[in-house]
């Protein structure tokens, strides 16, 4: 593997180098041809009467030469930047690749109208939602894991603002309205009641004190052993214990709200809470058993709930069969579970868009094509092209990325990974924490996923080490800027401060990665504002720069006539006539 790689840069370093020698040897053969031509083309007189001309201007025409260049160089500033913010590239860039880029060489082809034209279609399919924070699907136990996680590190992983926006689900999931419409003194004595001002309490031991107070009012009081499994167990399988307590009653609950639930709002809401309840359990149960290692029977299980209660989608269920899914290595399992939810009308995340990559880069691994080891690179990729299987593998990764550009960083773990929080932010970091949290083992699994992942980042605008200049065009259509959007909406604004209050204080949050402004931009604002200031300078001092312009010319044309002097010297004065004869 390491002399291929050796014989690729050797080859590699010759095209190279032999390009440079070609270059080198036709601009030589220009120069050798203007020298003997020197006498038909009347270079010296030429040269003379330039001199001539510059020896007679005056400061104005400096002043004016400067000033001309200074609006120029200003005009072409402000048009590049403009088009930079409206399109994402350099339109001289743009220009170059297009047009001079096939008579120099490049294969590069620029898709920016083929992303405008999906622009305009996708934006008609999805709208732009707001930053709306959901509920982690897989979120960690309090006491069996982040607590665990404080007692070793003495850091806290969760923020106040994701427990408070826990403590609200809590309110949503497991009270009714009924607990506010009784009086003060018979609410204090209702366990519901207590388990409400449980919910509300910031102390963890205060809660606690408050779910055990309730379970003395009333041992059949499910949200009570509910608390007790996330924040007071210390093991997975405490917390199990905990959970069937609770299911137990739960079940009784439900059914016994089931047949009165016709009889009027009142009942209806008690019905509702109930069933929140034994979603809620049950789903806990089925991730204890994932995470005791009984991953068929938390599939199982995962399946019953969701054949069970179709209307309880929203709590996304079908992440937690997926994950455990890829556990059991069942992949044609997780593409049916994708086939049923991947649908353009349903909410994207970073599971389906990342596990539908991860189901396509695995199938091309099984096809042995190059990419599964590691010389697999956008350079050769770009010699030899890309197979249907392996540019529909890029493509999902381009969607996947589209859609959180965050998440490879932690899949190719050059960021550390730390515990997920409660609540996530879709495209955002706490998302890209939570998938890859999870599913890193997985990407790991599949032979060249992560190579091809890591090939994909590195060829488009975003990846860390990219500079924009992938030989293959396959790896750079990753849209930009993707504020404007391309297969989904376009990329919230407000992600980074609502994920700064996800995340604990001690994580570097990780922002929206944005694209170095193009090397034509810097370049144009460089050139006007050394234009600008020669302009006032001249300005100002008609003379100095006017003889410090002259000297600048002679600086220049110097090495030129010391060339011409010396090949003067070597070469016989009747080369020309000589030639003429042949």
């Amino acid at each position: 593997m390491a002399d291929m790689e050796v014989v690729d840069r050797v080859k590699s370093w010759l095209s190279w180098s032999w390009t440079w020698y070609l270059w080198a040897l036709w601009l030589f053969l220009v120069v050798l041809l203007i020298y003997l031509l020197r006498t038909p083309l009347r270079v010296y007189e030429n040269m003379n009467i330039v001199a001539m001309f510059l020896n007679t201007l005056t400061p104005k025409f400096y002043v004016a030469l400067t000033g001309t260049s200074s609006l120029i160089s200003g005009l072409i500033l402000i048009f590049e930047w403009w088009y930079f913010r409206k399109y994402g590239t350099s339109f001289i860039e743009q220009v170059s690749l297009n047009h001079l880029g096939p008579w120099l060489g490049g294969v590069e082809n620029n898709n920016n109208g083929n992303n405008n034209t999906n622009n305009s279609q996708n934006n008609n399919q999805q709208s732009v939602p707001e930053c709306k924070v959901w509920r982690n699907p897989l979120n960690l136990l309090r006491g069996a894991e982040y607590n665990r996680y404080t007692w070793v590190t003495g850091k806290e992983p969760l923020t106040y603002y994701d427990m408070n926006l826990s403590a609200q689900d809590h309110q949503t999931f497991f009270t009714c309205d009924t607990d506010h419409s009784r009086p003060s003194d018979e609410l204090a004595s209702v366990p519901s009641a207590v388990m409400q001002r449980a919910w509300r309490e910031r102390n963890p031991q205060a809660r606690i004190k408050a779910a055990h107070e309730a379970l003395e009012k009333d041992s059949e009081c499910a949200t009570a052993y509910i608390l007790l499994a996330e924040e007071e167990a210390t093991t997975i399988l405490e917390t199990e214990r905990l959970f069937k307590q609770a299911l137990k009653v739960g079940e009784a609950n439900y059914k016994k709200s089931q047949s009165t639930q016709h009889l009027g709002a009142h009942y209806e809401a008690i019905h509702r809470r109930d069933t929140n309840v034994c979603v809620y359990v049950r789903r806990r149960l089925a991730m204890c058993a994932r995470k005791l290692g009984r991953v068929k029977e938390a599939v199982k299980m995962m399946r019953d709930l969701m054949k069970e209660f179709p209307m309880m989608s929203v709590l996304n269920i079908h992440e937690n069969l997926i994950e455990a899914l890829l556990e059991l290595q069942a992949y044609a399992d997780v593409q049916a579970v994708l086939a049923k939810y991947d649908d353009i009308s349903l909410p994207k995340s970073a599971t389906i868009c990342y596990t539908a990559a991860l189901l396509k880069a695995r199938a091309v691994a099984d096809k042995s094509f190059p990419f599964a080891s590691c010389r697999f690179s956008p350079e050769i990729a770009s010699k030899r092209g890309l197979s249907t299987a392996e540019m529909n593998a890029v493509e999902a990764i381009h969607r996947a990325v589209e859609f959180n550009p965050h998440v490879p960083k932690y899949l190719l773990e050059t960021k550390s990974l730390i515990l997920p929080p409660e609540h996530l932010l879709k495209r955002g970091d706490s998302e890209a924490i939570a998938y890859a949290f999870f599913h890193l083992p997985h990407w790991k699994r599949v032979d060249g996923a992560l190579n091809l992942l890591h090939c994909t980042w590195e060829g488009s605008p975003y990846g860390e080490s990219a500079v924009g200049d992938a030989p293959c065009h396959a790896f750079r259509m990753i849209p930009y800027p993707l504020e404007k959007g391309h297969l989904f909406y376009p990329y919230p604004s407000c992600t980074e401060s609502a994920d700064r209050e996800l995340l604990p204080a001690f994580h570097e949050v990780s922002v929206y990665p944005k694209k170095e402004l193009p090397f034509f931009i810097l370049f144009t604002a460089g050139l006007c504002s050394v234009t600008a200031l020669l302009a006032l300078l001249t300005h100002q001092f008609p003379e100095p720069m006017g003889l410090v312009a002259k000297t600048f010319l002679n600086t220049i044309t110097s090495p030129f006539n010391f060339l011409v002097e010396k090949l003067e010297g070597v070469l016989p004065s009747n080369l020309w006539h000589q030639l003429t004869r042949l």
